[in-house]
């Protein structure tokens, strides 16, 4: 079977976890480089005992290396100040950028709701850890009502917060905050992240709750449980932690959202748990596992546009 060349940039515990994941799950992309900065960080280790090419030079490094030239698609696992310089260089190099920090320069891109849009870009970005679990949520609401506000709260435990999401939480709300919006669909969106040093850790947590009219509960619980099969397809351990809960405000008892106004109609509250399939990561850091998989089921999608294309040239 034809695979497409890929690269990961950044061998920290999101790019070292999505390198397992490639390896160990191969379609139709075959990873041959991973880039880092730290000559003895474990992920450069890691590749280079299962075969694969590394740097520790950073982009320098890699654009210098032979595999560079085959190199069609580039996952982004640094930073949103270091991706914004990376893809500038790479795109100009004509590769594909998967952009797996909050940088927001390319498309939202939430595989279960967009993916297939996205794909003639360039450079996607798969907005955050918290906008992977609770983006799909607000997006069913959003597919049989109209949803004028949505708020999440993503938990995890603070032990799979490395440096890199803690110097980008500013960056994560309000990535996060315009994905619910334009990728969810809600006419506002607000998200918050609060890091748990709970021992033993926690598995991430997340509440969803949209204020919507124009349908009713079942129909709401029916798309929101259809939602959740599509992210277990490549997330295993996505699941609703309850059942999906109500209420209803009329005219006589509004509800008033500071900053948003008051509300008629129904607020849904959608409680979920993300549990990692512990590849490289500890199972209880489902944030960071949601991110890589949601990556690789992306990847895998643009492969796939670059091989029928050559197909058909």
């Amino acid at each position: 079977m034809a695979k497409v060349k890929a690269a990961i940039i950044g061998s920290g515990n999101i790019g070292t976890d999505l390198m397992i994941k490639m390896v160990k799950y191969p379609q139709n992309m075959e990873l041959a480089v991973v880039v880092g900065i730290d000559e003895a960080s474990e992920g450069l280790a890691m590749a280079r005992e299962r075969g694969i090419a590394t740097t520790h030079d950073g982009l320098d490094g890699f654009r210098s290396m032979p595999e560079y030239a085959d190199v069609k698609i580039v996952f982004d696992a640094t930073s949103a100040y270091a991706h914004k310089v990376h893809d500038q260089v790479l795109r100009a190099d004509g590769k594909l950028v998967v952009d797996l920090t909050p940088a927001a320069i390319g498309p939202f891109t939430v595989p279960p709701v967009n993916m297939e849009e996205n794909l003639a870009s360039g450079n996607v970005n798969m907005v955050t850890c918290g906008g992977q679990a609770t983006i799909p949520m607000v997006a069913a609401v959003s597919q049989v009502a109209t949803v004028h506000y949505a708020e999440i709260v993503a938990s995890v435990s603070s032990r799979s917060a490395g440096p890199g999401t803690r110097a980008n939480i500013d960056e994560f709300t309000r990535t996060t905050a315009r994905a619910i919006e334009k990728v969810g669909g809600a006419q506002k969106g607000k998200a918050i992240i609060i890091l748990n040093p709970a021992e033993p850790p926690m598995i991430m947590r997340d509440t969803v709750f949209t204020l919507s009219e124009g349908a009713d509960e079942d129909a709401i619980r029916a798309s929101v449980q259809a939602m959740v099969e599509k992210v277990q397809a490549y997330v295993p351990g996505y699941r609703l932690k309850q059942h999906v809960q109500f209420e209803h405000f009329g005219d006589n008892n509004r509800l008033t959202i500071p900053g948003y106004g008051e509300f008629a109609g129904i607020k849904t509250m959608i409680m979920l748990e993300v549990e990692g399939a512990g590849d490289y990561l500890p199972s209880y850091s489902g944030n960071l596992d949601i991110m890589t998989a949601a990556a690789k089921a992306t990847g895998e999608l643009m492969a796939k546009r670059v091989l029928d294309n050559k197909v058909a040239a």
